[in-house]
């Protein structure tokens, strides 16, 4: 008897402490003394499709809207593409490093030859998106990153699917899709011209063409342009989580980064901070954010070599970057 009071107890006590850190955690959050912890969430939340939930259930739009507006400082710009000067004596080898830090771990890949690169685009596009393996593997691709993002809401609805890709998408010279929306004309554009120029920023759709782009996508941001980095002041204002992003070196070096981070593996990620100074610290003039958080993959010599953090393994992408 005695025990099953204790028991009880027990469990009214667990009970309660549950209740309780229910309560109190996300008010210590949102409305406690750690700025930045707080933050970090809501930019990092307000960011996905999918999460935006665990921050409008605690604070009123106008308050998200000013940490946005805080968080976010991004310069704009585009490449010059005249300050690339290399030729095209490149070698075919491609270097695979590691890197980690307390709050993330990601691999940095290196193609010396640029004119390798290419856009993969899903087979089933526009109604679905494919993995970025099965798109690397009907390319007979060497290694793969996913690249433009899609979107994912259909009247109202969350899809997931992949299937309509966000921006433009240039294979080969010709532009396959052009879903842009801009108010000043201007494509966020990550893209390719014939002799293996990265090209990143805003260009109008007549500078996107005279400018003689092979392999592009949309995404944003750009990171540094021209050897100048755009993010001076702050984190970025997309919080941590997994992140793509693609680069070059002057000598015309692509580089692919991928970095895993969730909270299930004890990781939180990357900001944009973080993948920006990852660039710089391997040299890049031009580099990009790509698609990242679910999306997140890297292909390698017939298989995915990072940990994406979407449940049900690689997610559907519209589009790949990718080499022979």
């Amino acid at each position: 008897m005695r025990n099953m009071i204790l028991t009880k107890r027990i469990i009214v006590y667990l009970v309660f402490e549950f209740i309780l850190s229910i309560i109190v955690i996300p008010v210590l959050i949102f409305y406690g003394p750690f700025a930045n912890i707080r933050n970090t969430l809501v930019t990092s939340a307000m960011t996905t499709f999918s999460h935006k939930y665990i921050v409008t259930l605690f604070l009123p739009q106008s308050k998200i809207d000013e940490i946005m507006k805080n968080s976010n400082n991004i310069a704009t710009g585009s490449s010059n593409k005249n300050i690339l000067n290399f030729t095209n004596s490149h070698d075919n080898t491609i270097e695979v490093y590691d890197i980690s830090s307390n709050r993330f771990k990601g691999k940095v890949i290196l193609i010396h030859d640029p004119t390798r690169i290419q856009v993969g685009v899903s087979s089933k596009l526009p109604k679905e998106g494919e993995t970025v393996s099965t798109i690397a593997k009907e390319n007979n691709a060497v290694v793969a990153i996913n690249a433009g993002g899609f979107i994912g809401y259909v009247n109202g609805a969350w899809t997931g699917s992949g299937g309509i890709p966000g921006g433009i998408i240039i294979h080969n010279g010709k532009i396959l899709y052009d879903n842009a929306y801009s108010t000043d004309g201007k494509i966020d554009l990550i893209g390719f011209t014939d002799d293996g120029k990265l090209l990143v920023g805003k260009y109008t759709l007549d500078e996107i063409k005279n400018a003689g782009i092979k392999e592009g996508v949309s995404f944003r941001p750009a990171l540094i342009i021209n050897g100048e980095p755009m993010i001076k002041k702050g984190d970025g204002g997309w919080g941590s989580t997994s992140r793509t992003a693609i680069g070059q070196r002057k000598d015309g070096t692509v580089i692919f980064l991928v970095i895993d981070g969730t909270f299930i593996r004890g990781l939180t990620g990357a900001t944009l901070k973080d993948v920006q100074n990852i660039m710089l610290d391997y040299g890049a003039v031009n580099a990009a954010n790509l698609d990242g958080g679910s999306s997140t993959t890297l292909y390698y010599k017939g298989k995915v070599i990072n940990n994406p953090i979407n449940p049900l393994g690689e997610r559907m992408v519209p589009t790949i970057f990718y080499a022979k």
